[in-house]
């Protein structure tokens, strides 16, 4: 699903408590993690539920396509994931770095929705992503 899709349907719903359904059911349409891959290595720190982050190996050199994927034990946190993947994945890790995610989420209205614990979890998350993107372009 695109960023854009997501925006557009976040303007149709005026209610908060349709708005967190549609977070919750873009997560439901991620698929999961193998089991393997939920380990100590991909696990997010700084997040009060369970969440988990793979990225990808890149193909071809510094600016190819930045991908990941995730899964969380929480509802609102794997649709949180979701709309993650709709701002950073497929981008080139430049790219991701010069997006500001944090930015997207105010704009969407849910940085004034979300618990501080759930902020400090989407913050943790965002910059693992950033973290990666970066080391992608360094190598």
């Amino acid at each position: 699903m695109s960023l854009q899709t997501i925006k557009d349907d976040f303007e149709l719903l005026d209610e908060w408590e349709d708005r967190y359904r549609y977070v919750i059911e873009l997560g439901r349409q991620l698929p999961p993690l193998e089991a393997a891959e939920k380990c100590e290595a991909t696990k997010v720190r700084g997040c009060a539920s369970q969440v988990w982050l793979v990225v990808d190996p890149a193909e071809g050199d510094g600016e190819a396509p930045f991908r990941f994927r995730g899964e969380s034990d929480a509802h609102i946190v794997q649709g949180l994931i979701a709309i993650l993947k709709a701002i950073y994945d497929g981008r080139t890790p430049s790219e991701v770095l010069g997006t500001d995610a944090v930015a997207i989420f105010a704009e969407l209205g849910l940085s004034n929705h979300l618990t501080p614990q759930r902020s400090n979890g989407l913050k943790s998350m965002i910059e693992r992503i950033r973290s990666e993107a970066q080391a992608m372009s360094a190598a």
